[in-house]
């Protein structure tokens, strides 16, 4: 396979007049030397976005508890803030809260209810 490669990258390893053995040692170092500096530039720009990665998620962790702690101080009135998309926000949050609440009831009426097969044994015992 590679020396498919270096015979299509290296003109006259394959051809009417065979290059002197300096001139494909030159050559080959050539093509190593690019694809070494390829991939230094290829492994810096990978450490720059994991970077830039990490600081997004950080923003993004930010954000959020920028936005818990405001919506926690507009309920408790310590900042009024006029502006109907972030009253329909509150309201929606408001609303993703009892149905989560309400899952939470609901779950915990399965786990400790007691089923049928529970009371006939009890019956039956």
């Amino acid at each position: 396979m590679f020396a498919i490669i270096i015979c299509q990258l290296v003109p006259g390893v394959i051809g009417e007049v065979p290059m002197k053995h300096s001139q494909w040692k030159n050559k080959v170092h050539e093509i190593f030397h690019t694809c070494h500096e390829e991939l230094k530039k290829t492994t810096k720009i990978g450490k720059k976005m994991l970077s830039a990665s990490k600081i997004n998620s950080s923003l993004k962790e930010s954000y959020e508890e920028l936005g818990i702690l405001t919506a926690k101080a507009m309920e408790e009135n310590e900042i009024v803030w006029e502006n109907d998309s972030v009253k329909k926000i509150l309201d929606t949050i408001k609303e993703y809260k009892k149905d989560l609440e309400n899952f939470e009831g609901e779950v915990n009426e399965i786990k400790f209810s007691k089923t049928d097969s529970n009371e006939k044994k009890s019956v039956d015992d």
